[in-house]
């Protein structure tokens, strides 16, 4: 009773068109008046409490890295530098989109503002180039959703919070799978690119003029350098990385690269503050349902239900994965972690699990729901930004993500290819 009851006030509050913020408040309202211990003090009190972290001071300043890196140059110049290595190659600028992608991912964390970003940069030049439009939309797409596994990345702070995890390692864990996601993209656009009528490629950079634009990125490909290695030196925790790369990004676009106006800084600290805004809110409200989830039992009921495949941990994964994916098609990546972690994550601890492994899988899982209509973020941020038809997009990006899913099956059946790899860093 206590799960349908949460069930049917989530899904009919969002039905009706109510914000999904609002809705997981609603559904803890009534959890409050199933359990007959409603309360509006005791509600207010949890959703304070909800915001009041500070592992959550990382989001604003991760977005504001971001914005300042979009308008400040550090963009232009990575794309710059990976046409300098790859552009002169048979359908090289898919290959500059993939480099791009790992590039800003390491950078930013946001795949909403990567893809914009790329999708600005790349879509004109492809097209002119020869590419097929809707092909190119799907690439920069699903290339644009690397940017919450390799770290910085706001949903592995979201889902160290929800989930009691250590953020660091989860931001560690992330990078083999990240360059995984990354490689299963490239050999699929090697793949397809055979088949296209392309225009003549430029021709291929000079040793010097490579070593000029280098140089040039070297601001910008200086960031991710030092995030992780203070993280793993223990320098800095995730939230103070997170400073770092907020001043850094501020630093190299007023002092190095000169590029940025007082007019577009202000206009960062805006869009990072209404972005910032947003997720606060889905989280301090998803926190009061976590919370009173927490007091009905509904986590226990949960393993009750999936007692029968504790001892059968890949099983159990696959059932999860299955459910995490029903859910990314029709909700974003931050409700997404927010409604489902406190619910499967003691199934995960009772059947053994390693919680940052099963971290890495949920958050690859969820960034793929970005790019699954019907909701899909991401998806609809390059058919807007780059003037083309969702559907085209949706035609385009099935390839690709066919092969990212194909990466996410491979983590499920072999757990090392993720904690093999994190313990090299942590």
């Amino acid at each position: 009773m206590i799960l349908t009851t949460f069930l049917v006030a989530l899904l009919g509050a969002m039905a009706i068109g109510i914000p999904i913020a609002f809705a997981l408040l609603i559904s803890g309202a009534a959890l409050m008046w199933q359990l007959d211990m409603f309360d509006a003090q005791i509600l207010a009190q949890n959703l304070i409490n909800g915001a009041n972290s500070f592992p959550l001071l990382a989001v604003p300043f991760f977005m504001l890295a971001g914005e300042i890196m979009n308008v400040g140059g550090l963009s232009r110049r990575i794309v710059d530098f990976a046409m300098a290595l790859v552009g002169h190659v048979r359908g090289g600028l898919g290959y500059v989109t993939i480099i791009t992608a790992v590039l800003m991912a390491a950078l930013s964390g946001s795949a909403v503002a990567d893809a914009a970003a790329m999708t600005a940069l790349l879509l004109p030049m492809m097209t002119a180039a020869g590419h097929d439009r809707a092909r190119s939309a799907g690439l920069i797409a699903s290339a644009g959703i690397i940017a919450p596994i390799i770290p910085p990345s706001i949903g592995f702070i979201i889902f160290g919070v929800a989930a009691n995890v250590s953020i660091s390692k989860l931001f560690m864990a992330g990078i083999f799978p990240g360059i995984m996601l990354g490689a299963a993209l490239w050999f699929t656009w090697r793949y397809l690119v055979r088949r296209e009528t392309l225009n003549e490629p430029p021709p291929r950079k000079s040793r010097a003029e490579i070593m000029k634009v280098a140089r040039e990125a070297a601001w910008a490909i200086g960031m991710p350098v030092i995030i992780i290695v203070g993280l793993r030196f223990g320098v800095f925790t995730p939230t103070e990385a997170a400073v770092v790369a907020a001043v850094y990004a501020l630093f190299v676009s007023f002092v190095i690269y000169r590029e940025m106006t007082l007019r577009q800084l202000y206009q960062a600290f805006v869009t990072s503050a209404k972005v910032t805004a947003i997720i606060m809110l889905l989280v301090a409200a998803a926190m009061v349902s976590a919370w009173l989830i927490t007091v009905a039992g509904l986590p226990d009921q949960i393993v009750g239900l999936l007692d029968p495949f504790l001892d059968q941990p890949k099983l159990l994964i696959v059932i999860c994965m299955v459910l995490i994916i029903l859910v990314g098609t029709s909700m974003d990546m931050t409700p997404t972690i927010l409604i489902l972690t406190p619910v499967l994550m003691p199934a995960i601890k009772a059947a053994g699990i390693d919680p940052v492994y099963f971290g890495v899988l949920f958050m690859i899982n969820t960034a793929i729901g970005l790019i699954t209509p019907p909701v899909g973020t991401v998806l609809n941020t390059v058919a807007g930004v780059g003037r083309i038809s969702m559907d085209e997009v949706v035609k385009g990006v099935w390839p690709f993500m066919l092969a990212q899913l194909t990466v996410l099956a491979l983590l499920v059946l072999f757990p090392d290819l993720v904690l093999v790899p994190a313990s090299w860093f942590y």
